[in-house]
């Protein structure tokens, strides 16, 4: 009998213990942080040419790449983001179904890049910086719980932007060039749930420059229970321009599939 109770009484204690170790059914609407990793990030001109006579009338027109770095973006409390650059909200609480797949929206909110060299043509010599161009497309995310850590997502990001090419000698001299960016789906991005890392940064409410002014503008909510990444290397780069970004948090980052 003694032996009898001592193995009900364990039975118990884990049974009391599950709720507390059982997987979030709902994935909080939030944040992800992103800082751009220079080596994987660049723009190519091959399909949407900057065209001939833009710089001046010399000017014989460009289809290469320009590869970019992150710029920290303002904001009102610049200890909690420290070096982001690029910020994507998920706009809905997403519910798991029984097979584990919740579903949500998700768009770019800010995103600040800069030339890693000047663009040297035969009208002089230009800095460039990537913005956003205004209000961004919403995408479809899926979300796969593929275990009781977390699993993988799926986002086909969308976002247009605003190259702004300055004149090195000439700063007054300011040129726009606008170009739609569609990111590739891929399989091999991985979440975590926040909770199982610590380590993982958090942020609350911000108030974010999303046009790239310098001016924090607009208030975003927090970073939630969904860690984008799961282990050691952090990164996103889906095959497109524009398309290599690393998370501010230890974690290699989740990819998309198309709905």
């Amino acid at each position: 009998m003694r032996i009898r109770s001592t193995v009900l009484t364990l039975v118990a204690l884990c049974l009391a213990a599950l709720p507390a170790i059982a997987a979030d059914r709902v994935i909080q609407r939030g944040v992800d942080i992103w800082e751009t990793v220079p080596q994987m990030t660049y723009t190519s001109f091959a399909n949407n040419p900057i065209p001939a006579g833009f710089f001046c009338a010399e000017f014989p027109g460009y289809t290469g790449r320009m590869w970019f770095k992150g710029v920290p973006l303002a904001s009102d409390d610049p200890g909690a983001l420290g070096t982001t650059d690029t910020i994507i909200e998920r706009l809905d609480n997403a519910v798991f179904n029984k097979n584990g797949v919740a579903r949500t929206r998700a768009r770019v909110r800010a995103l600040q890049l800069e030339g890693i060299e000047a663009l040297k043509t035969v009208c002089g010599d230009y800095n460039v910086k990537v913005t956003l161009d205004g209000e961004q497309p919403v995408t479809r995310m899926r979300i796969v719980r593929e275990h009781a850590k977390g699993g993988r997502f799926f986002v086909p990001l969308a976002l247009n932007v605003k190259l702004t090419f300055t004149r090195v000698d000439n700063p007054a001299e300011q040129l726009e060039f606008f170009e739609p960016v569609r990111f590739a789906v891929s399989p091999h991005h991985h979440w975590s749930y926040r909770k199982l890392a610590p380590e993982a940064k958090r942020i609350g409410r911000v108030t974010v420059d999303t046009d790239g002014d310098g001016t924090p503008d607009t208030v975003l909510p927090g970073t939630s229970n969904f860690r984008a990444g799961n282990g050691n290397k952090a990164e996103f780069c889906p095959q497109n321009e524009l398309g290599g970004h690393a998370v501010t948090e230890p974690g290699p980052l989740p990819t998309a599939e198309a709905e």
